[in-house]
């Protein structure tokens, strides 16, 4: 039985270099495919009609509304998947994600919480809701007046500062500096760049990928401006198409690992 490499959740142009880099037969998928396990063996749809090929590792890089049963089914089946399906489980959720990662960074700082529809009221400090699942920059809001949201949200203070990035691939890493138009900070910025590598950052992303089992990750940190570094979110699934030299180590990476793989 001939058996295929699965990649899920990259852009038909990127998922093409991957399959032109691999000696071993692939399949790919823009969208969550179906899947199926049975005694141990994943297989997925291909695509054309309800057929489905075995699969004998699996390259996953998405965010999708609802992905959390996918990322669980392949962590049944157990097999050689990239990232690690129990790191992603750990962190898809993003507001449970951050509490769990908040036992291994040097770098937290008291959140409070506030259930859907349920008001705080007026404050002297800024404060920041956070809510939702996605890692995109979005469903963040300031106040200082009365606030109420429609979902269960985390309270953190309003922090001036410098946004960064901190990205390890595998044994390579980088630093970025988000940048934004307000005060909400992104890596698709136009300004966005690569920055010094802090050493402490990096010590600390690394101790959260070696808690989560991740090969691959991206902490946000905000650099505050009287110099003190807080953790703002971990990303399982970080951007790796914005800068060039992320793309050529991602796609250095998962071909490697692939073939490795193979090998076994």
């Amino acid at each position: 039985m001939r058996n295929y490499t699965l990649i899920v959740g990259l852009d038909e142009t990127e998922s093409q270099q991957i399959r032109d880099a691999l000696d071993t037969f692939a399949i790919s998928h823009v969208v969550i495919p179906k899947i199926r396990v049975i005694d141990g063996q994943l297989y997925a749809e291909t695509g054309r009609g309800v057929q489905m090929v075995s699969i004998s590792s699996v390259i996953y890089h998405g965010i999708y509304e609802n992905d959390l049963d996918f990322i669980t089914g392949l962590g049944f089946w157990g097999g050689p998947c990239l990232p690690n399906p129990r790191g992603m489980m750990d962190l898809r959720l993003k507001l449970p994600g951050l509490l769990r990662a908040l036992d291994h960074t040097r770098f937290g700082h008291p959140r409070g919480f506030v259930s859907a529809n349920t008001a705080i009221p007026p404050q002297e400090q800024e404060l920041v809701a956070k809510w939702g699942n996605w890692h995109c920059g979005e469903n963040k809001e300031r106040f200082t007046d009365r606030w109420s949201g429609e979902e269960a949200s985390i309270i953190e203070p309003f922090l001036e500062g410098d946004a960064v990035r901190v990205v390890i691939i595998g044994d390579k890493h980088w630093q970025i500096k988000l940048e934004g138009d307000s005060w909400l900070k992104s890596i698709h910025h136009e300004v966005a760049d690569f920055m010094a590598v802090d050493p402490e950052l990096l010590d600390d992303t690394r101790n959260i990928q070696q808690a989560f089992g991740l090969e691959i990750i991206a902490n946000d940190y905000i650099v505050a401006d009287d110099g003190q570094k807080y953790l703002l979110e971990v990303n399982h699934i970080p951007n790796v198409t914005r800068f060039s030299e992320l793309w050529d180590a991602y796609l250095a990476f998962i071909v490697g690992w692939v073939n490795q793989q193979a090998e076994v």
